[in-house]
């Protein structure tokens, strides 16, 4: 057994959040080390699309959470290298009939209220934001916060820029235990490979988060919610924002196993138009459902009727982890001192990343938090 000078903080997870609270903690002049049983954003971060959305969050902890991330995702465009393809693209998410047009607009006015800037957009109007839309929408709105970035880059250079800064890491290598000092404190990671002592342990491990809150005896009831996305080939770009149907945000929201699809459209810098999102409950089952990618495609064509023409290419999938009451876990485990858990952000972890390292951060080094930490205590749900 292999065995590393202390740190002050070992973060399970190489995806984009573990990347984020490495990034933070580094910054704030903490020893980290980084430690994944798998590649980095070999998760979920690797099958995201890297949506920055404010547009489908409601007033409450996890829209104040994304404002703060949105602001620190701006700072990091001028920090990381232009290849994380930050595109502070906008939103505009759009409704078929008057009825849900009447629902976003309520939905809207909530959010305005908060500090999120959203613009109605008259059906007839939809067409000069979106040329290539399908005719006949009752209206949209739009939502220039909104931004994209490629999650696996995002996630590389946050871990690149901690390691310049002396955090270290180690790839391909799954936690076993959580070692434990005077008192049952957490106080450090045992791989197969090397044990890293340190005076704190993120758990940052997306869907398998609860497995390993597990090993410090704690109770956090992460489970893997699958989506599926459709590439298409290279085109010019004929979908310029990010664009969805007003059902998405409902789907959002949902805590249903059942699946559920609604169209989201976005373009990318490299030419392929992005197609999205579903969400079911199935384990870890990865079997690729043809049925899934069948309304994908056809919700997309829906919504970009020049869509219908375009050859996908591929399709990937992947895991969201999904927490019952869809806010994230982040802080201190009162259960397990020693123990700061940074997981359960469904698919918004890309977005929410930067503000929940920062949020880690603070609370190692005793700073004041941003925001209220009390509504992600990861001690709320019952044993």
């Amino acid at each position: 057994m292999l065995t590393r000078p202390s740190h002050d903080v070992v973060v399970i997870g190489a995806g984009v959040v573990g990347a984020a609270c490495a990034y933070y903690a580094a910054e704030a002049g903490l020893s980290v080390a980084v430690v994944d049983r798998g590649p980095v954003a070999g998760g979920t971060t690797g099958a995201g699309e890297g949506n920055l959305l404010l547009s489908d969050k409601e007033p409450g902890p996890e829209l104040d959470l994304a404002l703060l991330s949105s602001r620190l995702w701006t700072e990091l465009a001028g920090r990381l290298p232009a290849a994380v393809e930050y595109e502070p693209k906008g939103g505009l998410v759009v409704a078929s009939d008057p009825r849900r047009l009447e629902a976003l607009r309520a939905f809207a006015a909530g959010q305005a209220a908060a500090g999120v800037k959203a613009e109605e957009v008259a059906g007839e109007r939809l067409r000069e934001l979106e040329p290539h839309l399908a005719p006949g929408l009752a209206g949209g709105f739009h939502y220039a916060q909104d931004a994209q970035v490629q999650p696996a880059l995002a996630a590389a250079h946050l871990l690149r820029a901690a390691r310049q800064r002396g955090a270290e890491l180690y790839l391909g290598e799954a936690v076993t235990g959580l070692p434990t000092g005077p008192g049952g404190a957490v106080r450090g990671v045992r791989t197969a490979r090397r044990e890293l002592a340190a005076g704190a342990v993120v758990n940052a491990a997306g869907t398998w988060g609860g497995e390993l809150a597990a090993l410090a005896g704690v109770n956090l009831p992460v489970l893997p919610r699958r989506g599926f996305v459709l590439v298409t080939e290279p085109l010019p770009r004929v979908v310029r924002h990010k664009v969805y149907a007003a059902d998405y945000v409902a789907d959002v929201a949902s805590g249903s196993a059942a699946l559920q699809t609604s169209a989201v459209v976005e373009g990318t810098p490299s030419g392929p138009v992005l197609i999205g999102a579903s969400r079911e409950r199935v384990g870890f089952d990865r079997t690729l459902s043809p049925e899934v990618l069948r309304r994908l495609a056809a919700q997309a064509a829906e919504l970009f009727p020049v869509l219908a023409r375009v050859r996908v290419l591929r399709a990937y999938r992947g895991f969201r982890p999904y927490l019952p009451d869809h806010l994230p876990a982040i802080g201190a485990d009162p259960r397990a001192p020693g123990l700061y858990h940074a997981c359960g952000h469904e698919g918004a972890g890309i977005g929410l990343a930067p503000a929940t390292g920062l949020l880690i951060a603070r609370q190692l080094t005793g700073a004041r938090p941003d925001l209220d930490l009390a509504p992600f205590r990861p001690d709320r749900f019952p044993a």
